[in-house]
């Protein structure tokens, strides 16, 4: 069962993008509602999937609802990170009806963000099956929703990269360029933090892998390599670091990578191409 602080301890900022979400859809009111509904009506409504995958933002929909109005009541028939098919009851909700209104368009915005994320997510992650190569993440998120991002890909089976630039050291290739080498870039590493931090670099050669497996890097990513360099780079690695693949990565590269003696596979895509979720909510 997926818990409130769980979701909370990955997207710390939860509450104030639900605040930025109210203020820009109501400002100073739903003008529509306000006209038809008065405050003692009373609706029954569902959120229903219109898709088939993942589905992600659950508890973001009990969130926003409960800043809306605390008397509403709301039902999950699925939690974060369960499957649905087309057509299946996710959530339903009672209360009052003009709450109702004010709230759809903000939860469904979040809800189908994370669960196209999830979905995408999860179909990687499956074309893994049976191999022990995971299925990462980047920082190529909308800003102010990493948070919420890198959950749905959690959701979805996916493992979460960095969360920023303060949590992993990540020597990519304008690090190495302005430092002057790959050796110069790792020593200052080193020699700042020892070894406090994961250190990974980004390569663009086999013989960059070799010379980033020989000064210590803990991780090695292969950038852009066609299959034959990545076999030549794993080679010369020999097992000192662990090694991930990026670059332009979708099903048909996923296939060929399956087979290598690598670790990790990124995607930018995940996050900063994703194909929303198609949810929807109706009124009884």
């Amino acid at each position: 069962m997926i818990d409130m602080t769980d979701l909370l301890k990955i997207a710390p900022r939860l509450n104030e993008l639900i605040s930025i979400a109210l203020e820009e859809d109501i400002e100073n009111g739903d003008i529509t509602s306000d006209a038809i509904f008065s405050e003692d009506d009373w609706s029954e409504a569902y959120i229903q999937s219109k898709d088939r995958g993942i589905i992600c933002g659950v508890d973001v929909v009990k969130a926003v609802y409960q800043r809306i109005d605390s008397s509403i009541r709301i039902i999950a028939h699925y939690e974060d990170g369960a499957a649905v098919s087309s057509n299946d009851i996710i959530m339903s909700i009672q209360g009052p009806t003009k709450s109702i209104l004010i709230g759809e368009r903000i939860a469904l915005n979040f809800m189908q963000r994370m669960s196209g994320i999830a979905t995408l997510t999860n179909k990687n992650v499956m074309l893994l099956k049976g191999t022990i190569i995971k299925i990462l993440d980047t920082r190529k998120t909308i800003p102010g929703f990493r948070g919420l991002d890198k959950y749905a890909v959690k959701m979805g089976g996916g493992v979460n990269h960095r969360m920023g630039l303060y949590d992993m050291v990540m020597i990519k290739d304008n690090h190495i360029k302005a430092a002057g080498s790959i050796q110069a870039a790792l020593d200052n590493v080193r020699l700042k933090y020892e070894k406090k931090y994961t250190v990974e670099i980004e390569v663009k050669t086999p013989e960059e892998a070799e010379i980033a497996a020989n000064g210590g890097a803990d991780i090695i990513m292969l950038d852009n390599m066609n299959v034959s360099e990545m076999n030549q780079a794993i080679e010369l690695i020999d097992g000192r670091a662990k090694i991930e693949i990026s670059g332009n990565v979708d099903n048909k590269k996923i296939e060929t990578l399956k087979g290598l003696r690598i670790d990790y596979i990124s995607s930018g895509a995940l996050t900063h191409s994703v194909k929303a979720f198609d949810v929807s909510m109706k009124f009884k």
